[in-house]
């Protein structure tokens, strides 16, 4: 890169050097643009119903020794095994599984499906059934109740019959008995033994 032949000093090709500083200026743009672009969302789903019963009663009234070596499923609380985390009391435990970082680990997003016309008649109809079966199983509750009770008052209506003829029974035996009774009772000094039935 030298023009004479004594000249010992290292010269450079500024062209050729001005095309590589060039480029790499090209390049670090290229890559901030890149960076400030936003990578495309995650499409996630929308919001449904729960299709598990929480169990929030399991642990009620249970004692629990917790050691260092007990593992944070076992240890005290209510543990979300999607989010590995230890919830301490049951309404924060309702409050994370119904919150937004919970359904987010799910693939959940929290909005809702909107719902159609033909849904909501759909639903409407459903309920509908629900509460005339509700309405017949109540009336078949209330037939046997019903059935229940009269057969009550018949075996209440055969006791008082047998327990009138006990006492018929009873009546026509006592006038035998009666005066020997109260003889015996007068001769030794006192007027019977213990309450009458009269």
């Amino acid at each position: 890169m030298s023009m004479r032949p004594d000249d010992h000093r290292r010269k450079w090709d500024k062209e050729e050097f001005e095309r590589i500083a060039f480029e790499r200026l090209q390049a670090e743009l290229d890559e901030e643009e890149n960076a400030k672009k936003k990578p495309a969302p995650v499409k996630r789903e929308l919001l449904k119903q729960r299709e598990y019963k929480v169990d929030l009663d399991s642990k009620l009234g249970k004692s629990v020794v917790i050691t260092k070596n007990t593992p944070t499923s076992q240890s005290g609380g209510y543990y979300c095994n999607v989010c590995d985390c230890v919830v301490k009391d049951s309404i924060n435990f309702l409050d994370h599984i119904n919150g937004k970082k919970h359904q987010r680990n799910l693939g959940m997003s929290m909005k809702i499906e909107r719902s159609s016309l033909e849904q909501v008649k759909a639903r409407f109809a459903l309920n509908k059934r629900k509460l005339e079966e509700k309405k017949s199983e109540y009336e078949l509750d209330t037939r046997l109740k019903e059935a229940a009770e009269e057969e009550a008052r018949l075996k209440e209506l055969r006791r008082e019959r047998r327990r009138d003829k006990k006492r018929k029974l009873q009546e026509t035996e006592e006038p035998e008995d009666g005066p020997a009774q109260s003889e015996l009772a007068q001769i030794m000094g006192f007027s019977g033994f213990g309450a009458s039935k009269k």
